[in-house]
């Protein structure tokens, strides 16, 4: 891998990247050099094609369950609607309802089922392999939804929240198989707020954790999100105040998980914050503490609750995150903690954080490296507003490509209800979701690094690989993917992922042109 060239180019150069390779077995031959130029700002092309009139079953392949826990799960299916589902084998004690794709009820016991999902509409049938688990673990793919904390921080409330449920359906997010609509902080009471909507009895006689007046009715709340077909999550601290100053679970976890598990909540996202007033330094043993004290609660619940460990990367989290029951855990800090450091910390927390510590060894199926949410579209500008992601339009592919392929959680964290054809297209290109998504649940890695260019690769559970090819620089470079440095030999079926589009054979090596900051994200198969 060596730069081609520094000069400042336009996003048109990622949107219309020329590809080249040593010894193509059967590609488009004599491609034009690119035309460097220079240009104020990139365009935000769409590269995602918009889905099809005909069904397509989209999503993850495998799901976990535990015994006698509520069951729900929506087909997720892109075409022309009215629509009409199917699922061959399913199971006893679980229903579909076939004009919404929604499964529901409970299994039982232990178990796990081979089923198939079909769905038919006036254009066509789709059909795909679906696994149900039933067992100990959660959370067999990355977790896909949104979280309300970057572009509504401390003004949080329920109409909020009920919009971003209406959102997901609406903007067909749910049918790319985005599933948890998350409250992060400020949903229970602050005891020294100077709104009167953030008062109240911190807890109720039987010392369970009360909703502030923002939250009149929080078993509402996630009966209304379950009725879209999606799941609810929320947040807390292990410590006696969230990070915004709000009541949490300090002495009370037992009640405030009987809580969440009274109110109907799906997915937990347990933050440090004012632990660090309560642990008696920063050994493991006591970095470990309060997560084994939840994660052990949770399990002794009738509800499947997801857990989210977020910890900040302390103490190499990821060494022991699974072990004290995280389905996820947090490898660095906020990756908006300043709306101008959002592009730096995408590169310093996304690429080096990870490849410095090999993070790839300790993802799977169960227990996810999480280097935070999705940073685009309208975020809060922390001064009272909202403005457009910092990112530009080449490091918004690069930053969802990362995440699919070291397979982070796709949790979206913008304004879900002002969603622009960029932006969706960045969520909703199912061939970068099925990377992310993949059931095998092996991370990718950063095969090669030379100066400002990067191979990232991930194994598929179908023999193929998935490859970023990433240009760190100011200027445009010809980066190359070697056989030998990605670990596959022979020709080798190249796709363009984010363009869906089949670019030929290759042998010995993948060429392209990527632009300043971007990624050329490509999918290869044996021949």
């Amino acid at each position: 891998m060596r730069p081609r060239c520094r000069a400042m180019i336009p996003a048109l150069i990622l949107t219309a990247v020329v590809i080249a390779a040593a010894a193509p077995a059967a590609a488009a031959q004599d491609q034009p050099k690119p035309a460097l130029a220079t240009a104020p700002a990139e365009p935000r092309l769409v590269l995602t094609p918009p889905p099809a009139a005909a069904p397509r079953i989209n999503g993850a392949r495998v799901f976990g369950v535990r015994p006698g826990s509520p069951f729900l799960f929506t087909i997720p299916a892109t075409g022309e609607r009215p629509m009409t589902f199917g699922v061959e084998g399913l199971p006893e004690g679980l229903m579909l309802d076939t004009a919404t794709g929604r499964i529901t009820g409970a299994l039982p016991a232990p178990g796990a089922y081979a089923v198939t999902f079909t769905a038919a509409n006036a254009r066509g049938t789709a059909s795909r392999p679906f696994k149900i688990v039933c067992g100990d673990t959660l959370a067999l793919t990355p977790h896909m939804g949104w979280n309300s904390w970057y572009v509504w921080e401390n003004h949080v409330t329920d109409s909020i929240m009920r919009a971003a449920a209406d959102a997901m359906a609406a903007s067909g997010m749910i049918d790319h198989g985005y599933m948890y609509v998350n409250i992060d902080d400020c949903w229970s009471v602050r005891p020294d707020a100077k709104d009167p909507s953030l008062l109240g009895e911190p807890r109720d006689p039987r010392g369970m954790i009360n909703s502030n007046g923002r939250f009149p009715d929080m078993r509402a709340l996630t009966d209304y999100i379950h009725a879209k077909g999606l799941k609810a999550g929320i947040y807390t601290s292990p410590g006696p105040f969230t990070c915004a100053g709000h009541v949490a679970a300090y002495q009370h976890e037992k009640n405030d998980v009987e809580r969440f598990v009274e109110w109907g909540y799906d997915f937990l996202k347990y933050d440090w914050c004012s632990y660090n007033g309560v642990a008696k330094d920063k050994s493991v043993e006591e970095l470990q503490k309060p997560y084994r004290l939840i994660s052990g609660l949770l399990a002794e619940q009738p509800r499947d609750i997801v857990l989210n460990l977020c910890q900040y990367g302390m103490g190499k989290v990821w060494e022991w995150g699974a072990a004290v029951g995280g389905n996820s855990w947090r490898t660095a800090g906020d990756l908006g903690g300043s709306f101008e450091g959002i592009p730096a910390a995408l590169f310093r927390d996304g690429f080096d954080v990870y490849s410095a510590n090999e993070l790839h060894r300790y993802g799977g199926p169960g227990h996810w490296n999480d280097p935070d949410y999705l940073l685009l579209g309208y975020l809060s500008d922390w001064k009272g507003g909202t403005a457009p992601s910092p990112l530009t339009p080449n490091e918004q592919y690069t930053h969802v490509s990362l995440w699919a392929l070291v397979a982070a959680p796709l949790i979206f964290s913008g304004d879900i209800t002002r969603l622009d054809a960029f932006t969706l297209g960045l969520l909703t290109n199912d061939e970068v979701i099925d990377v992310d998504q993949d059931p095998l649940g092996r991370p990718g890695r950063r095969a090669a690094k030379t100066g400002d260019v990067e191979i990232w690769v991930r194994e598929l559970e179908d023999g193929s690989r998935a490859v970023g090819l990433f240009n760190r620089g100011e200027g445009l470079a010809s980066v190359t993917a070697s056989w030998d440095e990605i670990g596959i030999a022979g020709p080798q079926k190249v796709r363009d992922l984010w363009r869906q589009k089949e670019l030929g054979v290759f042998d010995g090596s993948f060429t392209a042109y990527v632009a300043r900051h971007g990624v050329v994200m490509v999918r290869l198969w044996p021949l």
